[in-house]
C-alpha cells in the first residue's frame, strides 16, 4: 500500500533520494553474488551512503528498507528479462522472485511516518501475481498511480509495457525519476489521478496498490480511500483496458457496506476476479494485514448488481497464481493510445545508463508543474500631475500607472478610479523585479502587476529598530540591535482595492513571485472557509495547481502539519483557537510548520476582521482587544521575517482598522511622527476622516498602499417592473389565506402543545420561539414566492440584453445554500450519482 502524502521538505528529499540510490547500488553487489543482505550489511551500506549512522537522525530503518527495494529494482532492471526468458512458467518465475526477496532482511522496524501513512510497498512475489493477472503485452501503456519505489513498475517494464508513473511522496518520486529516467514521473494525489493527468495519457492497463485508509493531507482515517483511488484510475483507463488492484481484504462486494459502491463501479467496469490474500504474504514487508487482489475490465456489466463470487482466501502467492491462471479470462480488445513523446523515451539498457540518465534528468529539469519564472521587465518614468498640476472637480480620478510602464501589459478589463487625494501623489520609483511566468501579462492587468511590484519593493526593506518577542508572541518591546534574540520586522504592504479590481488575483501573484524564488510555503487567511474556492480559482488562473492551497482544517489542532510545501488556507476564527490542554494553539501549530525563520508570504485577506487588535474606547468605556486581532498580531510577532500583505477594501476607513497593521511602520519608526500605537490612534481620531485620507495618501507616496475601485462612468439605472398576472394574484391570495388560518389558530396550537394555558404562558421562552419560528417561516416563504413570480420577467430582460450584445450579471441576495446543504446531507450515499433534492419553499407550508 503506497501512500501518496508528502511529509518531508523537498530539500530533504533531494538529499535523501541520491543517498538511498547510492546505498542500493552497494546492496546490488550482494544480490548479484547471491549473498544475503543481513542487518549489519544494510547498516554499513546506509552509513557509507549517508556518511552517518542512524543514531544521528540522518536516516532511519524505513529508509534502509527502501534502499533494499531500490536494489531489487536495479537487479531486475539488469537481469529481469533474462530471468523471465529462462523461467517461462509463472511458477518458475515466482520461485526466482521469491529467492531474490528472501535475500533481503524482513522489515522489523517501522517509523511513525510509515505507520501513519501506510507506506508498505508491494512484495515482489505479490507484484508478480498482479502482473500475471494484468496479462501485459508490448502494446500496453501501464499506469501505476501510487508507484512507491517501483517494485511493480519494473515487472511491468520487463513484460514490455510502456510506463506512466505517479507518486506524490517526494523522496519516492525522486527515486522513481532515477530508476526510470525515461518516464516523466508525475506527483499528484492518486485519489484524483483522472483529474490531473493530461488528456492524451490513456492507459490500457492500471497496476495499483493504493493506501487503504490514509488520504493525502488529511489527518485521521477514511474508510473509502482505496475505493476512491480505484474509481479515479478506472475512469482514466481506456475502454477494454484492465485494472489490477491490491486492496484491503474487506474491499469486496461481499461486504454489505461496499455492495452499493461496487454496483456503481460495475456500470463502468466489470469485476472479473476477486480473491483475498493471507496476511503472511506481506510479512516480509513488516505487516500481516490481509489483502485482496481485484481485477476489473473496463466494460459495463450486463447486470451491475450481480457479482462474480470471490475465489476465497489464498494462503500464499503460489495458490493465488494458480487461481489467476485458471480463473482470470483473456484480455478484451482495446485501442492502444499513443503516448506523447514527452512521456516516452528510449529506455536505458543498463543500470549504469539508468543512473547516468537519472543524474542528467535531475540537473536539467525544474520541479514538475512549476512554470519557468522570468524577471518582469518594466521601466520607471517621471510622473507629473495631470492638466498642469490640477485635478478635476470629481471625487475620484481615473487610475493609471504613474511611476512605471510595463511593456506588453494589458489595461484592466474595466476602468479603475482612485480618490483625488490618492491621485495627487505618485508612488516612488521601484527597483524590485518580480519573478513570474512568461505569460503573466496575459493573466494579470497592468494595475495588478503594479501591486506585485510594489509589494516586493516593500518586502525588500525592514522597519526601524530591533525588538524582543516574548514566548507567548503577545508582547514585543524595544531592544538593542545586538541583544540576544532581538529581531527586526520586515516591512509589509496593504492592498485596499474595491470589488472588481481582483484582490485575490493580486494576492496569488504576490505568492507566486515568492514561490518561484524557492519560498514554497505560504499562508492565506480569510474570513470564511468557503473563500478557499476563490483562492484556489485565483491561484490556478495563474497557471498553478489549485490543490496546492490546502485548508488548515484538515489538520487537527495539536497535530503537526504534514505538508512539505504548499499554501495553507485558514480563517480568522480558526486562527484564534488558543491552547487546549496538550494541544498547542493554531498560531503555534502554523509557526511550527513554517519555522521561526520563515520568509515567505502571509496574506491577511479581509484584514479588517482583525480590527480592534489593540483594544480601544467605545461609547460605554474601554473595549478589550479582539481575539482575532490578537491572533493576527501573534502570528506577525512570531514570524518577523514573513512578507505580510494586508488585503481589505475598508482597511483605511477607521483608525481602529489599522491597529493590526504593525508592518506598515505607522508608529515607532522614522516615516511617521508617532512613537506608539496609542499616539497614532489619538492623533488620527482627532483629525477625523481628513486625517485618514492624508494617511492613505502618505502610505501611497511611500509605496506601501494602493486603493483602486471600479469606475461607474457611464453607468445607467433602469427599473424593471414585473406585472402580476391574474393567476399569480390567485396563488398569492391562496397562500396568504392559508397563513391567515395558521395565524388565527396559532394560540390554540400552542395551548395544545402545553406552551400556553388558560392563565397565560406556561413556557415563555417556548412561546417566543414558536412565534418567532412562524414569522420567520412566513417571511422566507413569501420571499421565495415573490422571487419565483418575478423570475420570468428577469429571464426576458436577460434575453433582451444578450441579444443586444450586453452581458448580464445577476446578484442573488439569498442563494438558499444552507437549505441545499441540509438537503444534500440527508441524501444516502447510494443516491450521490443521481442527485435530486427539493429546495423549494415546500417545507415552510
Amino acid at each position: 500500500m503506497n501512500m501518496v502524502s508528502p511529509v518531508t521538505g523537498s530539500a530533504t528529499s533531494v538529499a535523501t533520494a541520491p543517498a538511498i540510490l547510492s546505498a542500493a547500488t552497494i546492496l546490488l553487489g550482494y544480490l548479484e553474488r547471491g549473498q544475503h543482505v543481513r542487518a549489519a550489511t544494510l547498516r554499513d551500506a546506509m552509513e557509507t551512503a549517508f556518511g552517518a549512522s542512524d543514531a544521528t537522525g540522518a536516516w532511519d530503518w524505513k529508509t534502509a528498507y527502501e534502499a533494499c527495494e531500490v536494489a531489487t529494482v536495479l537487479f531486475l532492471h539488469k537481469y529481469g528479462k533474462a530471468l523471465f526468458r529462462k523461467a517461462a512458467s509463472p511458477a518458475a518465475r515466482l520461485s526466482a522472485i521469491a529467492r531474490l526477496a528472501d535475500r533481503l532482511p524482513t522489515h522489523t522496524r517501522r517509523s511513525e511516518e510509515s505507520q501513519a501513512l501506510q507506506q508498505f510497498s508491494t512484495p515482489a512475489p505479490l507484484g508478480l501475481a498482479a502482473m500475471a493477472a494484468a496479462k501485459i503485452t508490448a502494446n500496453d501503456v501501464v499506469l501505476e498511480p501510487s508507484a512507491g519505489t517501483g517494485l511493480m513498475a519494473i515487472l511491468a517494464e520487463i513484460a514490455g509495457g510502456r510506463l506512466v508513473l505517479n507518486e506524490l511522496a517526494d523522496t519516492r518520486a525522486e527515486l522513481l525519476s532515477s530508476l526510470f529516467p525515461a518516464v516523466s514521473t508525475t506527483r499528484f494525489d492518486a485519489a484524483q489521478i483522472d483529474d490531473h493527468l493530461r488528456p492524451a495519457i490513456v492507459p490500457s492497463v492500471v497496476l495499483m496498490n493504493p493506501p487503504f485508509s490514509a488520504t493525502a493531507n488529511v489527518s485521521g482515517r477514511m474508510a473509502d480511500t482505496a475505493f476512491r483511488h480505484v474509481a479515479s484510475a478506472l475512469a482514466r483507463l481506456a475502454d477494454g483496458g484492465r485494472l489490477v488492484a491490491i486492496t484491503g481484504a474487506n474491499l469486496s462486494p461481499d461486504q454489505a457496506g461496499w455492495r452499493n459502491a461496487f454496483v456503481r463501479l460495475q456500470e463502468q467496469g466489470r469485476l472479473i476476479f476477486s480473491a483475498a490474500i493471507a496476511g503472511s504474504v506481506y510479512a516480509k514487508h513488516g505487516t500481516t494485514f490481509a489483502t485482496r487482489l481485484i481485477v476489473i475490465d473496463k466494460t459495463p456489466a450486463e447486470d451491475p448488481s450481480q457479482f462474480l463470487a470471490s475465489s476465497g482466501t489464498a494462503p500464499d502467492v503460489a495458490k493465488l497464481l494458480d487461481w489467476i491462471e485458471t480463473q482470470v479470462p483473456p484480455r478484451l480488445p482495446v485501442t492502444h493510445p499513443k503516448l506523447p513523446e514527452s512521456v516516452l523515451a528510449a529506455v536505458p539498457k543498463s543500470v549504469r545508463g539508468t543512473l547516468t540518465r537519472a543524474a542528467m534528468a535531475r540537473s536539467a529539469t525544474a520541479p514538475l508543474g512549476d512554470p519557468e519564472g522570468v524577471e518582469l521587465v518594466y521601466e520607471t518614468v517621471d510622473w507629473t500631475p495631470p492638466e498642469g498640476a490640477r485635478l478635476t472637480d470629481a471625487i475620484y480620478e481615473q487610475y493609471g500607472l504613474q511611476s512605471i510602464q510595463i511593456p506588453g501589459a494589458q489595461p484592466h478589463p474595466t476602468k479603475l478610479v482612485q480618490s483625488a487625494a490618492m491621485a495627487s501623489v505618485a508612488p516612488p520609483k521601484p527597483s524590485y523585479r518580480p519573478v513570474l511566468p512568461g505569460d503573466i501579462r496575459e493573466r494579470l492587468s497592468d494595475a495588478q502587476l503594479e501591486t506585485v511590484i510594489y509589494a516586493g519593493e516593500a518586502h525588500a526593506d525592514y522597519l526601524a529598530g530591533a525588538w524582543s518577542v516574548d514566548e507567548t508572541f503577545d508582547t514585543i518591546s524595544a531592544a538593542p540591535a545586538d541583544a540576544e534574540g532581538a529581531v527586526r520586522f520586515r516591512r509589509g504592504f496593504m492592498l485596499g482595492d474595491g470589488t472588481g479590481a481582483g484582490k485575490g488575483r493580486q494576492s496569488a501573484g504576490i505568492i507566486l513571485d515568492s514561490w518561484l524564488r524557492g519560498r514554497r510555503k505560504a499562508i492565506w487567511i480569510s474570513k470564511s472557509d468557503k473563500l478557499i474556492e476563490d483562492a484556489q480559482r485565483d491561484w490556478s488562473a495563474l497557471g498553478m495547481e489549485r490543490l496546492l492551497i490546502t485548508p488548515l482544517s484538515r489538520f487537527s489542532q495539536g497535530k503537526p502539519i504534514t505538508l512539505s510545501e504548499g499554501i495553507l488556507f485558514t480563517t480568522y476564527a480558526t486562527l484564534r483557537s488558543d491552547d487546549r490542554g496538550e494541544k498547542v494553539s493554531r498560531v503555534r501549530q502554523i509557526v511550527d510548520w513554517l519555522g521561526s525563520d520563515f520568509d515567505g508570504v502571509i496574506i491577511f485577506d479581509e484584514s479588517h476582521a482583525m480590527q480592534n487588535a489593540g483594544g480601544g474606547k467605545g461609547e460605554r468605556g474601554n473595549i478589550a482587544a479582539s481575539q482575532q486581532g490578537r491572533a493576527g498580531l501573534r502570528l506577525q510577532h512570531a514570524l518577523p521575517d514573513a512578507r505580510i500583505v494586508y488585503v481589505s477594501a475598508t482597511g483605511a476607513t477607521t483608525v481602529h482598522n489599522l491597529a493590526y497593521a504593525q508592518r506598515l511602520g505607522l508608529w515607532g519608526g522614522a516615516d511617521f511622527p508617532f512613537a506608539t500605537r496609542a499616539e497614532f490612534v489619538e492623533a488620527i481620531e482627532a483629525g477625523g476622516v481628513a486625517a485618514m485620507e492624508v494617511l492613505a495618501r502618505d502610505l501611497r507616496s511611500l509605496g506601501l498602499y494602493t486603493a483602486r475601485s471600479l469606475s461607474y462612468d457611464g453607468v445607467e439605472y433602469e427599473l424593471v417592473e414585473h406585472r402580476l398576472t391574474d393567476e399569480q394574484r390567485r396563488i398569492y391570495d391562496a397562500y396568504a389565506g392559508a397563513f391567515a388560518v395558521i395565524h388565527s389558530n396559532l394560540d390554540a396550537a400552542m395551548e395544545a402543545a402545553n406552551i400556553t394555558g388558560s392563565e397565560g404562558a406556561l413556557n415563555r421562552q417556548a412561546k417566543s420561539a414558536a412565534r418567532s419560528a412562524f414569522e420567520s417561516a412566513k417571511q422566507r416563504f413569501f420571499g421565495h414566492l415573490l422571487t419565483s413570480m418575478k423570475t420570468p420577467t428577469l429571464i426576458r430582460s436577460i434575453d433582451a440584453d444578450l441579444e443586444a450584445g450586453h452581458a448580464a450579471v445577476i446578484q442573488i441576495v439569498s442563494t438558499g445554500e444552507a437549505l441545499m446543504e441540509r438537503r444534500l446531507a440527508e441524501l444516502p450515499t447510494e443516491e450521490w450519482n443521481d442527485v435530486r433534492v427539493d429546495i423549494t419553499p415546500r417545507e415552510y407550508v
